[in-house]
């Protein structure tokens, strides 16, 4: 018998989103921000050195339509969403909502441009 592969425990997803230089809409890369352009592959990196990436899938993501408080991830089960993040803010997240399973509420969005999720079916046509 073949034994079952896990499933990761946390799905972060991390938005990618890029506009071109001179574009007014922000995005959570930036091509004058080289930091930005360094997080997705900081976040898999310090996944991968924990030992911890085979139960938590960071994903690449197109807009997360929180461009505003960009860059963001948003990190399930629990449906948080992280915003400004930064190299060292992504390594508080891992080691106290990763690992130590309490969310870093310093660096989640505000409840006013959050707000609760929307059911499908109650916009169905």
């Amino acid at each position: 018998m073949v034994a079952a592969i896990p499933q990761p425990a946390f799905y972060i997803f991390k938005c990618q989103q890029s506009a071109p230089p001179g574009m007014p809409k922000p995005s959570c890369v930036k091509a004058d921000d080289p930091e930005s352009q360094q997080l997705f592959q900081h976040l898999a990196q310090t996944l991968m050195q924990k030992g911890i990436i085979a139960t938590v899938s960071p994903i690449q993501a197109g807009c997360l339509n929180r461009c505003q408080q960009g860059p963001v991830m948003l990190v399930e089960p629990g449906h948080t969403m992280y915003v400004s993040l930064t190299k060292e803010k992504i390594d508080r997240i891992i080691e106290e909502h990763i690992i130590g399973g309490t969310v870093v509420s310093d660096y989640v969005i505000a409840d006013e441009v959050w707000g609760e999720a929307i059911s499908p079916a109650s916009l169905v046509r």
